[in-house]
């Protein structure tokens, strides 16, 4: 294989013509067609497998195609999609992609492909409601939980998971059975009426808690009539369902002994005022989430425009350079052609070849200016983005840490009445009828003790959970885009000095074909 045939390749219109031609019609149907031209309009399918495409380009045109094939390249990015709306059958496998995105226009894809990447989060595919088979098999994918993600695809039938971390769990196979209930195929392997039984039996009550918090997060989103556009726009932010008594209600709906504690008499006060407190402390979080997402997109808005100018520029400057040499060398070319003394001719391709040094050196310190105004920009919007992070989060936690109070000092409140209620049934100098389940707490100091406990022990870790998330996703975002932009260059970079390179040992070769003609 020659060095031009090993280097990563970005998709180009030579390359996307040369496989409508190879897969078009052959002999003299497709003689007629590669005389008409077919139009990028009209095409259905399209493969592009080993092709050692390193990214996804040119491809907007195709908003007919249904079937592509992308599998062993070397992509390392899902991107370029947004056009190909009637897409049915993707395949991405074999690639090196690290993260699942840019499908969202893809809404007809029916057979999605991820097989042999670097994946290590389901995640991104909201939008693919009418998935029916996903090959997602060697990857890394570590958590089991993450499958859980996938019960919103109702037409989901086959799904593969082989090779992936998650295969190593114990209770893997019955866990997705039992959490995808309409799944047909697994790991290739049609799940039998035994799997399912197990799976039902084992986990019966934990399915019916993941569905109960469903109900409840469909509920939610009724009662505030939330879009699926807000809900996105939300989660973007970090702060889906923090713009209300969410957090509040999935506390207590996970404490089995909130139920018992809440007849407690002059309890529901005090809730009222916990949920309404509470309530406002998630809004402030989800109003400045909001805000942060503005002032970040914005920012990457400023950067993106910075950058575009920076390279537009550049690439202006080195055009005209370019042009200039390329008629410098095409007379030169013409002049040599005419010359029938060898020593003449001689000076005449050294010359040239001076030129194509000094053609060269000023490409590259042209790049190499780019390069420094690039990393400028970059470090500048680092430091931006950061610093919007920096500060968003420790608002959050601050925020957080007034939630975590609030509920310390519920519990402080509820302890008293606890055990104060428990005092006057001791003393029989409670007036109205306990709750048969308030009774079974209201049997001595220990178990009123504990209840109460274990109740605030489940309330702190839910806030602890959701501020951990929020934090944990917010940092991941920003590490993979910095991650992203760096590396976007560095192929940038490595494109042009190759372009550059090539151009200059094409005119060298050139003229060392004359000269080895002349001597001829």
């Amino acid at each position: 294989m020659s060095r031009e045939e090993d280097e990563p390749k970005v998709m180009d219109e030579e390359m996307l013509q040369q496989a409508i031609v190879e897969q078009g019609p052959q002999g003299q149907a497709g003689q007629i067609a590669k005389k008409e031209g077919i139009q990028h309009e009209e095409v259905l399918q399209l493969r592009l497998d080993f092709r050692n495409i390193l990214k996804i380009s040119h491809l907007w045109h195709f908003t007919s195609l249904t079937k592509l094939q992308l599998d062993n390249n070397v992509i390392e990015r899902i991107e370029g999609l947004e056009n190909l709306t009637n897409l049915i059958w993707l395949d991405l496998s074999f690639n090196n992609i690290e993260v699942i995105e840019g499908l969202d226009s893809l809404v007809k894809l029916e057979d999605l492909s991820l097989f042999n990447n670097r994946i290590s989060v389901i995640e991104n595919l909201d939008a693919l409601q009418n998935l029916n088979i996903l090959s997602i098999g060697n990857n890394s994918i570590a958590q089991l939980d993450n499958v859980l993600y996938l019960r919103q695809f109702e037409n989901l039938r086959t799904l593969n998971l082989a090779g992936n971390p998650i295969c190593d769990e114990e209770d893997f196979k019955i866990f997705v059975t039992a959490y995808l209930p309409d799944l047909v195929y697994l790991d290739y392997r049609l799940l039998d009426e035994q799997t399912r039984e197990t799976a039902f039996a084992k986990f019966q009550y934990a399915v019916e808690e993941v569905q109960h918090n469903e109900l409840q997060k469909q509920e939610a989103n009724k009662a505030l009539k939330i879009t699926d556009e807000e809900l996105q726009l939300h989660k973007d932010a970090f702060v889906e369902y923090l713009n209300g008594p969410q957090l509040f209600d999935s506390m207590f709906a996970e404490d089995p002994d909130a139920e018992k504690l809440a007849l407690l008499p002059g309890i529901d006060t005090l809730l009222e005022t916990y949920k309404s407190e509470m309530k406002a402390l998630c809004v402030q979080i989800f109003d400045a989430g909001l805000a942060q997402l503005a002032k970040r997109t914005a920012e990457m808005k400023s950067f993106s425009t910075g950058s575009h100018e920076a390279v537009t520029d550049n690439q202006r400057e080195a055009a005209q350079i370019t042009a200039d040499f390329e008629n410098f060398r095409r007379q030169k070319i013409v002049e040599m052609q005419q010359i029938t003394d060898a020593d003449l001719l001689e000076a005449h391709i050294t010359s040239c070849h001076e030129q194509a040094e000094q053609f060269s050196e000023n490409l590259m310190s042209l790049e190499l200016q780019l390069v420094d105004q690039l990393e400028d920009i970059f470090k500048d919007f680092e430091r931006n983005i950061s610093d919007m992070v920096g500060g968003f989060i420790e608002n959050v936690q601050g925020t957080f840490a007034q939630c975590r109070d609030l509920e310390n000092r519920h519990h402080e409140q509820q302890l008293v009445i606890a055990l104060a209620t428990l005092e006057k049934v001791v003393k029989s100098e409670l007036e109205e009828k306990i709750p048969d389940d308030l009774a079974t707490l209201l049997v001595d100091k220990d178990t009123v003790t504990n209840a109460v406990s274990a109740s605030h022990d489940t309330h702190l870790q839910k806030i602890d959970d959701r501020e951990d998330e929020l934090l944990a996703r917010v940092n991941s975002w920003m590490s993979a885009l910095l991650k992203s932009i760096h590396n976007d260059e560095v192929k940038r970079n490595r494109k042009r000095i190759s372009e550059i390179q090539n151009y200059i040992s094409f005119v060298k070769d050139e003229l060392e074909d004359m000269a080895s003609s002349e001597d001829n």
